[in-house]
């Protein structure tokens, strides 16, 4: 069961194969092969997750023939754990059916519902994988799944083909518990497998099955009646033992097409990828009820065919020169030997440039296959539908790659020019374009895209403003027409042309003899025209052309509606994200400070930035990442950045701070949580770096919260990222946060930025980190000149996250502008301190500020002395031309509070006093106690 000599399990055999041992010998070829591709696709043990598609045909030829089928075997397995899975040639299944009903409801949907993938390159090794890796009967027992979770079961799968060109259809496979094997289940699979074969072959027409008798019966006669031929016809796929991919199989099929449209004998060479060559060979052929068709063989010529085709080839050399007995009388006149003459010269050339011997056609070694039979009229319809088809299979790839409404509309032509039309206009409103919706298409109805063969279009020019005369096809479109088709414009002028004769004559000047005018419809809103002009192809549009055309623009137009919508929630979710950031710096001494700020390319994310003036001519300096891009995480970014500025205003430490940041992410996270149902998608976390700068002090205090270290520039030019605490991020709840105090000598910069500077997945991160050194080693540039210089130099060309920079170069308080006294807690001490600090005043020439600073140090210093406690001390600080700031600090953590005093009332005036003197007062809170202070304009003296 799955082991050679019965040595080693397939369960230790596996394990030893992941561990990357040798399991050669032990395992069965094709399961070792299917784990080795597995394990070469990238895929692991663990996956869980397969594609899912319902864009496949439930009533598909396939599926007809093998219902029936399938019921049987239903019928057959009734009351087992028989799992039985119809699958198409991708692996998508299209059918389940089991012999107990009710373990549709206990599996697990990858193994109960159609529509999931179980190619080998999502699956890894299973039984419908591995019958079109191997193209035979396959079975897979327990341990030789590559997934895990199909471990406990076993299945037999096989190909099922289609007779009439030999390619597989689909796969039916048999899924069993371990214990369930038997050995009559690959014999019953196989005969289920024939027997849906021949109901497919029961629906193809009675004309294609006669000209196919008529070449199988050409083959009989070209036999003799040997043995040893089991019949089977030799398709693409045995041709070549699987060595063709599927793009050489479609070129095949393609040139096979082209050749029964003629109805005549030919040999064409068709080069392939890799260098291989493979010559088609076609043939009239007319059946026994007057059917005249063409049959299409391909010949292997290039290289040495598999050993286990030889004899096969040997009859279907016979069988060709059967066939022209059957030929009409009155067909080509080229001889097929000729045609195999050419073969055999196509094979000698491949030969001589690749130094190798090669096999003639007519040769025992030549390895002949059925291609294609059909009839030349059919077969010039299928050509034109197959290169419709082909078109809008590109369509899907190509239109819509980008959520930008112009690129899509571009997109649009480049795929229609030159295969459907030489010319193609795009014409949007203005609204469109701005994501909006068009209340009056054509009042602002603007050419987005001129494109075709030549560059000299005689179009109006993109960006021109379209007016629309009444009657025109652009303007029946706009009122309501599917399409206007109009197949000759050069033999009489429409009537609709007259007004625009001038225009018109150019065009037509171009030989644009029809043309297609389709409006652009999605989801009921009408968001412009495409007009599809033809000029080099002498044959006019026709009803076809037109619905291909109707096709592609409806497409294109579901794709322009949606990058219509983005651009409009872009838009929105910008708006708002500039206006819950700063619109300007706040006045402050402290730093010199320079910002900018990025958005993504692909959305809006939840990057901010704030400077906030504190007391003391301190300030604080905050940058943020909120996790996600979109309206929800710019709300988020607003709610953190208003409570950041809140707790700032508190007078908070740094690690306090986003302490009571995460508390409030946690809180928010619980509120999304209970508004799940209501679709609200839930925050995952943010990351914070908060920063406080003393003038005074030169010392700058930070702490972080999962962000990078900001980056800090010497006055000399030395750049060092300093090691911080990291801290947690935002959102996880009860962890703590650490701070770190670094002196920052005069004219410093500190540089704090989001990850989306230098996190970029087409860029290490060190490498980004060396280019933001190199970016900041200029001490002599401005705040200003350094953010242009880094975002230069170190932001993404497309970035995939926004980027908030904040460049800050630091001032100090010079040492003969700030004034302290140290005192003791004795009343009568007061006074002095009034007349000092009238004396330093006077030195400032701030002497019209001497009447409100006594009196704000009298009540000040009074309720430190009465209320407070060691020690006691008084500063005052000229800040830089702006400001006197008068505080007092003591040992104390009891802060006073400003209360309005009754007439009666003795005291209790003394903090209303200081908050009419003064712009600002506050207290705020120190590791030795509190400081109270107050703050004066100078303007106001």
């Amino acid at each position: 069961m799955g082991v050679t000599g019965g040595q080693i399990s397939p369960v230790r055999s596996r394990e030893r194969f992941l561990l990357g041992e040798s399991v050669e010998g032990s395992v069965r070829g094709p399961i070792l092969n299917s784990w080795m591709r597995s394990r070469m696709l990238g895929l692991s043990p663990e996956q869980t997750d397969l594609p899912y598609t319902d864009d496949f045909d439930p009533d598909s030829r396939l599926v007809r023939a093998a219902a029936p089928v399938l019921d049987q075997l239903q019928t057959r397995f009734s009351g087992g754990q028989m799992n039985i899975s119809l699958a198409d040639g991708n692996g998508t299944v299209l059918q389940r059916r089991f012999g107990e009903p009710a373990l549709a409801g206990r599996l697990p949907p990858i193994q109960s519902v159609p529509g999931f993938v179980f190619a080998e390159r999502y699956a890894g090794t299973n039984g419908i994988g591995l019958a079109l890796a191997e193209r035979r009967l396959c079975q897979v027992y327990g341990a030789e799944h590559f997934a895990e979770r199909s471990q406990g079961n076993a299945c037999s799968a096989i190909p099922i083909r289609d007779q009439f060109s030999g390619h597989i259809v689909g796969v039916l496979c048999f899924g069993y518990p371990r214990g369930y094997e038997d050995p009559s289940l690959p014999v019953l699979v196989r005969r289920a497998a024939e027997s849906i074969e021949r109901r497919i072959m029961e629906q193809s027409s009675a004309r294609e099955r006669a000209l196919l008798r008529t070449y199988l019966d050409a083959r009989l006669r070209a036999r003799g009646g040997e043995t040893g031929d089991d019949g089977q016809l030799i398709g693409l796929e045995e041709l070549t033992d699987g060595g063709l991919d599927r793009q050489d199989q479609m070129i095949l099929k393609a040139r096979a097409t082209e050749l029964i449209c003629s109805p005549q004998r030919a040999a064409v060479e068709v080069s392939l990828s890799h260098g291989r060559g493979v010559t088609l060979l076609s043939s009239p052929v007319t059946s026994l009820s007057g059917v005249e068709g063409v049959v299409v063989e391909a010949v292997l010529t290039g290289e040495s065919p598999p050993a286990h085709h030889l004899a096969a080839s040997k009859h279907t050399a016979s069988a060709l020169g059967a066939l022209s007995l059957a030929a009409t009388e009155h067909a080509e006149s080229l001889p097929w030997h000729l045609a195999d003459a050419a073969a055999d010269r196509a094979a000698a050339g491949r030969s001589a440039a690749s130094g190798t011997p090669g096999t003639p056609a007519g040769a025992p070694g030549a390895v002949r296959g059925l291609v294609l039979v059909g009839e030349p009229e059919v077969g010039k319809y299928a050509v034109a539908a197959r290169r419709r088809l082909e078109l809008l299979a590109e369509a899907s790839t190509r239109i819509g790659t980008t959520l930008d409404v112009s690129r899509t509309a571009w997109e649009l032509a480049e795929t229609a020019v030159p295969r459907l039309a030489d010319y193609v206009t795009v014409d949007l409103p203005g609204a469109v374009l701005r994501g909006e919706e068009s209340a009056d298409p054509q009042a602002d109805l603007r050419r987005t895209v001129v494109h075709g063969i030549r560059d000299d279009c005689p179009f109006y020019p993109v960006g021109h403003q379209v007016r629309l005369d009444p009657g025109t096809p652009h303007m029946r479109c706009l009122e309501g027409e599917p399409a206007v088709l109009e197949t000759d414009l050069q033999a009489t002028t429409p009537a609709w042309m007259v007004p625009g004769l001038d225009h018109a004559r150019g065009i037509l000047a171009h030989d644009v003899h029809s043309m297609i005018c389709v409006p652009l419809l999605a989801r009921g809103v009408l968001l412009g025209i495409a007009t599809f002009y033809r000029s080099q192809d002498p044959a006019p549009f026709g009803d076809d052309d037109t619905r291909l055309a109707q096709e592609l623009a409806a497409r294109a137009a579901l794709c322009i509606d949606n990058a219509r919508r983005y651009t409009r929630e872009h838009t929105l979710a910008l708006a708002l994200q500039r206006s819950l950031l700063p619109r300007g710096l706040p006045e402050q001494g402290a730093v010199e400070v320079a910002h900018h700020y990025l958005p993504a390319e692909s959305g809006v994310g939840g990057d901010w930035f704030d400077v906030i003036p504190l007391s003391g001519t301190r300030v604080a300096l905050l940058v943020g990442d909120v996790v996600g891009h979109g309206l929800h995480a710019a709300a988020t970014m607003g709610r953190l950045r208003i409570a950041a500025r809140n707790f700032a205003e508190l007078e908070l430490a740094p690690d306090e701070l986003l302490t009571h940041l995460d508390n409030l992410l946690v809180r928010l996270d619980r509120e999304e949580e209970d508004a799940s149902a209501t679709g609200s998608n839930g925050i995952v976390g943010a990351t914070c770096l908060y920063a406080v700068y003393d003038p005074t002090s030169q010392v700058c205090t930070m702490a972080r919260a999962g962000h990078p270290p900001p980056a800090l520039v010497d006055p000399d030019g030395r750049v060092t990222f300093p090691d911080l605490p990291p801290g947690p991020p935002l959102g996880l709840g009860g962890l703590p946060f650490e701070t770190a105090e670094i002196r920052l000598p005069e004219h410093s910069t500190l540089v704090l930025y989001t990850d989306g500077l230098v996190d970029d997945r087409h860029r290490d991160i060190d490498v980004a980190l060396d280019q933001l050194r190199d970016a900041l080693a200029h001490p002599d540039r401005g705040p200003q000149d350094t953010c242009r210089a880094v975002i230069e130099a170190v932001a993404p060309e497309h970035p995939g996250d926004d980027i908030a920079l904040l460049v800050a170069r630091t001032r100090t308080v010079p040492a003969d502008r700030i004034a302290t006294w140290d005192l003791p807690p004795d009343p009568s001490l007061v006074a002095d301190i009034r007349g000092a600090a009238t004396r330093r005043l006077a030195e400032w020439g701030l002497d019209e500020l001497s009447f409100a600073a006594e009196l704000m140090l009298s009540e000040l210093v009074t309720n430190a002395v009465r209320y407070g406690s060691e020690p006691i001390q008084v500063r005052l600080i000229h800040d830089h031309d702006r400001a006197l700031i008068c505080e007092v600090s003591d040992g104390s953590s009891t802060a006073p509070h400003l209360r309005r005093a009754a007439t009666t009332d003795e005291g209790g005036r003394g903090l209303f006093l200081v908050a009419q003197l003064s712009q600002a007062w506050g207290a705020r809170y120190t590791t030795r106690g509190k400081v109270i202070w107050a703050e004066c304009a100078l303007d106001a003296a």
